[in-house]
């Protein structure tokens, strides 16, 4: 089985081709980082009207890079939400032509799901590869939850941020700090070179029971301490020691909120013995190493896909479309594209966490 896939819900055009052993034939990504950069972040008229001037030629880029004809693929799957609505819509409109056209399913795949299930794409081949349930982290610039995987379509909320995702916390810390769009990778960088202990930033939720995170306060107190910085541009030693803090305090919130999210996972499902770290910010080396340390002290295995899977993709989407079909869950031509679409609809509504719930 081939499945075509493609992601256009954020600001990245891609499409992909995967195979049902694991094998991604094509994997194109065109990031459209550039064109918001003017604006500190992404504007989402600008993202869908690039969505569609760039989506047909992409999915044909994907199918050339596989030597492959419409013909020969078995299945379209595309991102069904969550998103921005224009370019969700974009992507969704395309991969209902092309399967109306050669009569094959169509798979509306959950932007979330395909960053849960990447890990199990990744880690084909590797033994027995990776069998649910395991624990999931999810960190982008829109999400970031704990939740158990139990299955394909079956997840298990067991904490989600109740204000800021840490991607957004990244992006609006560096602006701070006079840094470009996007600030993720920028903080990394500079981080590696600076004083962690420097800035005495907050631990929001340290120490505190649950699995909820909270990166409004670390933000804020960023801002605050640049604030408080003699009158003038800021110095090179000044933004390398804010960002190595602002990376340290992240990353010991995250490892803090996991931790009771591993103790609550042994508890409920004894058998699973993986946790997986997935999603733009997952891509973050420092914040990795924090997590390996913590799974190796609580005797859990660490899976991250490799960073270009773990930021927007179509071999995502193409290889949730595959674990679906299996399934034999594929969707009509009638669905409706979904700005929110959350992975656990049964879990209740966390205080003050909106629509990122």
């Amino acid at each position: 089985m081939i499945v075509l896939g493609i992601e256009t819900s954020c600001d990245e055009t891609a499409a992909a081709i995967v195979t049902a052993k694991g094998e991604v034939l094509s994997n194109v990504v065109l990031s459209q980082i550039e064109s918001h950069k003017p604006y500190g972040g992404i504007v989402p008229e600008v993202a869908a009207r690039a969505h569609m001037e760039t989506t047909d030629a992409i999915v044909a880029r994907a199918m050339s890079d596989a030597g492959l004809g419409f013909d020969q693929i078995d299945a379209v799957a595309a991102t069904g939400g969550p998103g921005l609505i224009g370019g969700v819509i974009v992507g969704v409109m395309t991969a209902k032509a092309i399967a109306f056209g050669q009569n094959i399913p169509f798979i509306a795949v959950n932007h979330l799901e395909g960053h849960a299930l990447t890990a199990r794409l990744t880690n084909k081949g590797h033994g027995d590869g990776l069998d649910f349930p395991y624990l999931l982290l999810l960190v982008s610039g829109g999400h970031c939850q704990l939740l158990v995987v139990k299955g394909v379509g079956d997840y298990e909320r067991l904490g989600t941020t109740i204000d800021d995702a840490l991607g957004e916390a990244f992006d609006k810390s560096a602006k701070a700090m006079g840094l470009d769009y996007p600030g993720g990778p920028a903080i990394e960088k500079l981080a590696k070179n600076g004083d962690a202990t420097r800035f005495s930033l907050p631990r929001p939720l340290k120490g505190r029971p649950g699995c909820d995170f909270s990166f409004s306060g670390l933000k804020a107190a960023v801002k605050r301490s640049i604030d408080a910085l003699p009158p003038g541009p800021l110095k090179e030693k000044d933004i390398a020691d804010m960002a190595a803090s602002f990376q340290a305090a992240a990353s010991e919130c995250i490892n803090d909120r996991t931790k009771n999210a591993i103790a609550l996972f042994r508890e409920r499902y004894p058998t699973g013995s993986h946790m997986v770290v997935a999603g733009g910010v997952a891509a973050n080396k420092a914040l990795r190493d924090g997590l390996e340390q913590l799974c190796a002290k609580n005797q859990i295995t660490l899976i991250a896909p490799p960073p270009a899977l773990c930021t927007d993709n179509a071999a995502m989407i193409a290889w949730a479309g595959v674990e679906k079909i299996k399934n034999g869950d594929t969707s009509g031509l009638d669905f409706a594209p979904r700005p929110r679409w959350p992975l656990d609809p049964n879990a209740p509504r966390a205080v003050g966490a909106g629509v990122k719930a």
